[in-house]
């Protein structure tokens, strides 16, 4: 009995990690992160971006709330430079339910059930990274990367780019 209210736990569990974000940041160790109050966007890597121009505006919308909560702001003469580029990877997965019955490992031959269902999905998975390069040096100092599972639907785009920036730029300003 104890199974059967641990299957919804566990369900609630499986789904939950798939819809996950997950991210890494690395930077520059000799770098005091404190001198940094000001950003602004770095145009020309931005522009390179291929993706949507609507998703650029809602990655870069999602960076300025994040960076403001920080205390930083934008300015004209910034102390960084933020840039970002993307990659995705289309995932196929293939299952096969075969039917029937028999001796020996696994299902049997039936003679009146030929073969199984196959089913076939994709997904794609993105991957966002946030580069913040220092405006004077033009040196790229931190740079953080998130990895998950990306959605078509409109309503939802929103709520996952700020989800993906949120938890990379939580790993910003490093602590040492």
């Amino acid at each position: 009995m104890k199974s059967i209210q641990f299957l919804p736990v566990l369900l609630l569990f499986i789904l939950g990690s798939c819809s996950s974000v997950r991210v890494n940041s690395d930077y520059d160790k000799n770098v005091d992160f404190s001198q940094y109050k000001t950003y602004a966007f770095h145009k020309t890597g931005i522009d390179k971006v291929e993706i949507s121009d609507l998703d650029k505006k809602r990655i870069l919308r999602a960076i300025e709330t994040e960076l403001t909560k920080k205390g930083m702001t934008k300015s004209e003469t910034p102390d960084l430079l933020v840039n970002i580029f993307t990659k995705e990877r289309e995932q196929v997965d293939v299952t096969q339910y075969n039917a029937g019955w028999g001796y020996g490992w696994g299902y049997g031959w039936n003679p009146y059930l030929w073969g199984g269902q196959t089913y076939v999905s994709t997904s794609t998975e993105g991957t966002l990274f946030i580069d913040l390069i220092d405006a004077k040096k033009k040196e790229l100092v931190w740079q953080g990367q998130g990895s998950g599972y990306l959605t078509q639907e409109r309503e939802k785009k929103e709520e996952r780019i700020n989800e993906f920036v949120a938890k990379i730029l939580a790993q910003f300003p490093p602590s040492k």
